[in-house]
């Protein structure tokens, strides 16, 4: 177990959170992840880590894996003006992650809880999957727990369409 995952297991075990888990080869897009999702019953998500045109605000955009935002559309919900996506040095900076692992769980290292969190109506279902922070494993867990979760990163969080 890497130390990304760890930290990311801790933080679930510490909620009571319970997870599968599910090795794979190292992937950086949704394309290349969906080749290891079959059988996975699961909400798979695509995350997007965005700023706003001044560099002054963080987002992370979390979506079923299907779609495709619409970043004026985005916007618009979010009440910003053109929209982004941030650079390695931000993402690594604000979520302690690097390119092809964003994840909500690098919420974890979000120490200032800058980063404000949109996450996709659809997503709603029973289970979800995300990267704990590396590419090479995808965690499943209950909806609810990861909202659960998110209360206690303490970053802004709310639902938009997409």
């Amino acid at each position: 177990m890497t130390p990304q995952e760890k930290q990311v297991d801790e933080a679930l075990a510490a909620l009571g959170i319970a997870f599968t888990r599910h090795e794979h080869p190292p992937v950086a897009t949704v394309e290349e992840a969906s080749a290891h999702w079959a059988g996975i019953e699961a909400t798979h998500c695509k995350n997007l880590f965005m700023r706003n045109q001044k560099g002054s605000r963080h987002y992370l955009v979390i979506l079923k894996h299907p779609k495709r935002a619409d970043l004026r559309s985005v916007a618009d919900q979010i009440g910003d003006g053109k929209l982004s996506f941030a650079s390695p040095e931000r993402l690594m900076t604000h979520l302690g992650l690097t390119p092809g692992s964003v994840s909500p769980f690098g919420l974890i290292n979000d120490a200032t809880h800058d980063v404000r969190v949109f996450l996709d109506l659809d997503l709603k279902s029973d289970r979800i999957s995300f990267h704990p922070n590396i590419n090479t494993v995808t965690f499943v867990l209950a909806f609810a727990d990861f909202e659960r979760f998110l209360v206690t990163c303490g970053n802004p969080v709310k639902f938009i369409t997409i």
